[in-house]
């Protein structure tokens, strides 16, 4: 096996170990079942990618079908609108109906399914597509980083900070870039893009969980005003 193939071996485990045990944790102390979910769905793709590197199995493998499906699911709507939705939990208490989860996520696969079946003729324009929804993304993003900033989660608010910014590049180069010297499966290009969505996974979770534990702080503070009144 050469060094690339193991560090992409290492990269795809590193996803699915954030995926599934931030996912859990989301939905276990949360109750945030969007992004949990949501990083479920990107560790079982994880999954799926490992098993389809390491049988060696091609284009015309199932397993290839459901790679492509997941990668639309996530790329178009998963790690945006749901990304968003579930992030302004903490940001604006926002709390979906159970409904909402399950409309935004079968509009996911409904998006991801019509990519899978039509992305090929749509041709260039999937692509900017995608890289427009994660510009848009990446806005609300800087929004998040500044509230973390503001609360004192400075090492967490650079941390999402350096996770959306490699993350960025990635959706830039996803379909446009060769990268000198990979080879035809894109061996290295996924070497960094699957570090960098672990990264991402690892890194929005604990920011949230900041985010989270400040607001629940500020929740259960005396009224000072109240206080004083009291204790006159």
């Amino acid at each position: 096996m050469e060094l690339k193939d193991l560090l992409f071996l290492l990269a795809d485990v590193w996803m699915i170990f954030a995926g599934f045990t931030f996912g859990i944790k989301f939905i276990r102390r949360y109750g945030n079942y969007l992004l949990g979910l949501e990083w479920i769905i990107v560790a079982t793709s994880g999954s799926n990618f490992l098993v389809y590197a390491v049988v060696g199995a091609d284009e015309n493998s199932f397993m290839y079908t459901v790679a492509y499906f997941f990668d639309q699911f996530s790329r178009s709507v998963g790690i945006t609108l749901i990304l968003v939705m579930g992030l302004m939990r903490v940001t604006h208490r926002y709390k979906p109906s159970v409904g909402t989860d399950v409309g935004v996520f079968a509009f996911a696969a409904a998006v991801g399914l019509s990519l899978l079946l039509f992305g090929e003729r749509l041709g260039v324009g999937v692509a900017v597509s995608l890289i427009v929804v994660n510009v848009l993304t990446t806005l609300f993003l800087i929004y998040f980083m500044r509230r973390l900033w503001a609360i004192g989660a400075k090492g967490w608010s650079v941390g999402t900070a350096l996770a959306t910014a490699a993350a960025c590049v990635i959706a830039a180069t996803y379909d446009f870039v060769h990268i000198p010297g990979d080879d035809a499966a894109h061996t290295l290009f996924y070497v960094g893009a699957l570090s960098t969505w672990g990264f991402q996974l690892f890194t929005y979770y604990f920011a949230y969980r900041a985010l989270h534990n400040h607001n629940e702080s500020a929740a259960t503070e005396p009224d000072l005003g109240e206080q004083s009144r009291v204790d006159a």
